[in-house]
């Protein structure tokens, strides 16, 4: 869920280094003269950021991205566990992320305008303690109070939010152009791979313990330690990463135009306002949608797989019916891996495929999210169908359908950077993930779910009509795919364009910020 500047487009590589402010003379916008002695001199700063201690810090991200998404991503290890323990119907197990997702886009707009304002370390630092205590208490409920488990999910989610959302923008804050790409290529490689290691340790963990409820109390431990590298290790990101670029960032120049009457930045802007903006970005608003569509995909798919397949094991007698806890999780555990493996590879190739397919053709990025997803839709819809046939057969197809999304993710979350401009992307960030959460996993899980429920009510046999109901149920995660396609297809139209213009308003912003410090130097100056 997931970045790339074009090498062979000068356009793109002059907003890329728009994270850096430089005085007008220094920068010549499409050449490529450098920038004179006297303005080296300008741009030195005494408090520059190291490379190691950013690479470290893009270390401490990846590692927290890595725990965010397990702890996502536990319940549906063990769901079939969880459904018998509470003794709930497949709507009320998808409603089980329907609440936490619900939590968490409520939320994220909040922490996207906290982001853009306050102590980003700080904010994420209290949502990783808000998320690891909720998921911790979860473990000591019991079967009368599954309202209170449900709760805590909600919980989770508002602490999950504050990280979702302003992590990427750190990663932008830390690095340009391409090495910003790759960066954030490998921050996104860890959603999958740490949605495949919550599967992982909720089904290995609750065979060896005999209790699901231990699964539930690993990752609280990991966040504490992630809280404390957090603190040591990240710097500020608004202050010390525009440092450690050698100049000053988009906030601390705008901060200075602030000053002088007339000076508009994005600075002075309300949050109202910052989203009518972007309201009227069509990249931005066709790529939120096309984000949709995968995030009503991928939580249909991630929560209701591994009941999927372990009905279908019982459908070819391959297992018996679970009578009591624990039940046969073996279905997670081999998800869980081909997820993290489909994970990895399919987020390097996209960014790979991107970055030198944007040589020759500057709509690369959405042009390539349309054919993952135009390649994963039929993909699933196999996977489902054949499972009547072979397991073995639907295991394949699933990791295909899986590789198709994962090339999206760092590619979507590039274009949302050079398509708004800095000041504004954490609440681009925000809104994107209030849009994709609202219209996307917030309700397919539920809504899969209460499909099922209502298909098992015309059946006979218990176990097989189980696996029928949620096999055709699934079947419509393929249309959402497919339209998803189209989204990007759309996005391809107007990023050109929409590029061009935050490139613009950018540029007007640095010359503003100019002019005032210019004026400020004159007013310092001893008087003739």
């Amino acid at each position: 869920m997931q970045n790339s500047v074009p090498e062979g487009s000068s356009g793109m590589n002059e907003f890329a280094s728009l994270q850096s402010w430089q005085p007008p003379g220094s920068q010549n916008y499409g050449a490529t003269a450098p920038p004179t002695a006297s303005t080296a001199q300008f741009l030195q700063t005494p408090g520059n950021i190291s490379a190691k201690r950013s690479y470290l810090a893009v270390g401490v991200l990846c590692y927290i991205n890595l725990l965010n998404y397990m702890d996502w991503f536990i319940v549906p290890g063990v769901l079939v566990d969880i459904k018998k323990y509470f003794n709930i119907s497949d709507g009320s197990a998808g409603l089980l992320q329907t609440v936490f997702i619900l939590f968490f886009l409520l939320s994220a707009p909040f922490f996207g305008y906290l982001g853009d304002r306050y102590n980003r370390k700080v904010i994420l630092s209290a949502g990783i303690f808000l998320w690891s205590g909720a998921t911790l208490g979860s473990s000591f409920i019991t079967e009368s109070y599954s309202w209170i488990f449900f709760l805590s999910r909600g919980f989770v989610g508002i602490g999950t939010a504050s990280y979702s959302t302003i992590a990427p923008t750190i990663i932008a804050d830390l690095f340009e152009k391409d090495q910003r790409t790759c960066m954030l290529s490998v921050f996104y490689i860890f959603i999958p791979v740490g949605s495949g290691l919550g599967y992982v340790l909720a089904s290995s963990v609750t065979q060896a313990a005999g209790h699901w409820h231990w699964a539930f109390r690993i990752t609280p431990c990991m966040g504490v330690i992630a809280v404390a590298l957090l603190i040591l290790l990240v710097p500020g990101p608004t202050q010390d990463a525009a440092e450690g670029h050698g100049g000053q960032s988009i906030t601390s120049t705008t901060q200075g135009a602030d000053k002088k009457p007339g000076a508009q930045s994005t600075a002075s802007t309300t949050w109202c306002e910052d989203v009518k903006s972007l309201s009227k970005n069509r990249s931005f608003v066709w790529s939120s949608l096309g984000v949709t569509a995968m995030a009503f995909v991928t939580g249909a798919l991630g929560l209701w797989v591994p009941v999927f397949l372990s009905r279908a094991q019982l459908f070819h007698d391959l297992v018996p019916p679970c009578l009591q806890e624990p039940c046969n999780s073996s279905t997670s555990l081999i998800f869980g891996g081909i997820t993290i493996v489909t994970g990895i590879v399919g987020v390097i190739t996209g960014a790979g495929v991107a970055r030198r397919y944007k040589k020759i053709n500057a709509k690369a990025d959405p042009l390539i999210c349309a054919v993952g997803m135009f390649s994963s839709a039929p993909c699933l819809y196999l996977s489902i169908m054949l499972a009547t046939q072979s397991i073995l057969a639907t295991y394949i197809f699933i990791a295909l359908g899986e590789f198709f999304l994962a090339l999206n993710w760092a590619i979507v979350a590039d274009i949302l950077l050079y398509v708004v401009i800095p000041k504004r992307q954490s609440t681009a960030v925000a809104l994107q993930i209030f849009m994709s959460h609202l219209l996307g996993d917030a309700g397919s899980p539920y809504f899969i779910g209460i499909i099922s429920d209502a298909l098992q009510t015309r059946q006979n046999d218990s176990h097989l009509g189980a696996f029928r109901s949620l096999q055709y149920s699934f079947i419509l995660c393929a249309f959402i795919g497919v339209l998803g396609g189209g989204f990007f297809l759309l996005t391809a139209l107007h990023v050109e364009e929409d590029r061009e213009e935050a490139q613009q308003l950018c540029r007007g912003i640095e010359n503003k910020g100019y002019i005032s410090n210019e004026d400020e130097l004159q007013d310092a100056l001893p008087k003739a």
